[in-house]
């Protein structure tokens, strides 16, 4: 393992996107998320992607010259076009949209269509809370999950977050994935040849595996069984029926290099604490559960390990596997 300094990795991931094809804002944007979830200690949605992402560009599976628009507008409602590029120029277009008119409106609903893999879902989150905004999020992904009763991989594993505004402390953030675990740590288990633990994923033929490339062959156990399940069938209906994003059955897998364009979908919600009771109320009622909560002694804030890995990794910077390090040096040497 090597210790890389966040600019350092920013400049390394960015220039192997833009090696790839990817425009200097569509590259600049990705790099800036992936190395948000690593500073994070979130490695399987950080630059550990950038290889596949890359590839995904050279091939055509994401549009590196696209450019997000704004392909419908009423009120609180906006439809941002991701143009089947790399979906974090279109999500910043989105957050920036569903923020404006939730100011104005009290509620926005931001949606994303023809869009690819969105990251980690609370880093979209930070700008809402920025400005005082409650903020929630949600995107489908490729087909990895099961309908409840099913054995072939239909639903995404779908994450949700949510991020609360606080009046001195920082966002209550939350953020999960409506599976047992997020695929990308089969991802990450694969690489480095471990095995998973029973009750993360099925084989191909529906079984329960330990092998971490079986699970990726076949399908992830939702969280919670019939509830996770149902969950992710709400967040496929909200992020592509409303959007006309493609549903994760239609998508090919992003573990591979070659495939279709996914053109998935996400959503955002901004809601303005002073549109309904009054943003004094709302900080007051917060704090208040806030402490509550905290009256447990053993009782963690969820988001608050996340916001000390950031702050260390913002002062000591991140650990990098030798291989994916030589991989990311070996692709920023093409640009």
């Amino acid at each position: 393992m090597a210790t890389v300094d966040l600019k350092s990795l920013h400049e390394w991931a960015a220039a192997a996107l833009r090696g790839a094809g990817a425009s200097t804002d569509m590259a600049d944007s990705t790099a800036r998320a992936l190395v948000y979830a690593d500073a994070q200690g979130l490695a399987s949605h950080g630059v550990s992607r950038v290889p596949s992402y890359a590839a995904h560009v050279r091939n055509g599976r994401a549009l590196g010259d696209a450019v997000p628009r704004i392909a419908q507008q009423h009120g609180g409602a906006v439809l941002v076009d991701a143009g089947a590029g790399l979906a974090f120029p279109a999500c910043a277009l989105a957050v920036r949209e569903a923020a404006m008119r939730a100011l104005r409106h009290g509620v926005a609903f931001a949606g994303v269509t023809n869009s690819h893999h969105f990251g980690v879902a609370a880093y979209h989150l930070d700008a809402l809370a920025r400005q005082g905004l409650v903020g929630l999020a949600l995107g489908n992904s490729p087909a990895a999950m099961p309908a409840w009763g099913g054995k072939r991989a239909l639903f995404g594993t779908n994450p949700i977050a949510a991020a609360f505004p606080r009046r001195d402390g920082a966002p209550l953030v939350i953020d999960l994935s409506l599976s047992e675990v997020a695929r990308g740590k089969l991802m990450v288990a694969a690489r480095e040849g471990r095995d998973i633990p029973l009750g993360w994923a099925l084989d191909a033929d529906g079984n329960p595996t330990t092998d971490p490339k079986a699970g990726l062959a076949g399908s992830m156990l939702p969280m919670g069984g019939v509830k996770g399940a149902m969950l992710a069938l709400i967040v496929e209906l909200l992020a592509c029926a409303l959007t006309g994003a493609r549903f994760g059955f239609e998508a090919d897998s992003f573990f591979t290099e070659t495939g279709n364009q996914a053109r998935i979908g996400q959503a955002f919600l901004a809601i303005d604490p002073g549109a309904l009771a009054g943003r004094e109320v709302y900080l007051e009622r917060v704090e208040t559960l806030i402490a509550a909560m905290l009256a447990d002694s053993d009782v963690r804030l969820p988001g608050a390990r996340r916001a000390g890995l950031r702050q260390r990794a913002q002062e000591q910077g991140v650990e990098i596997p030798d291989a994916l390090l030589a991989q990311l040096r070996d692709l920023a040497a093409q640009a």
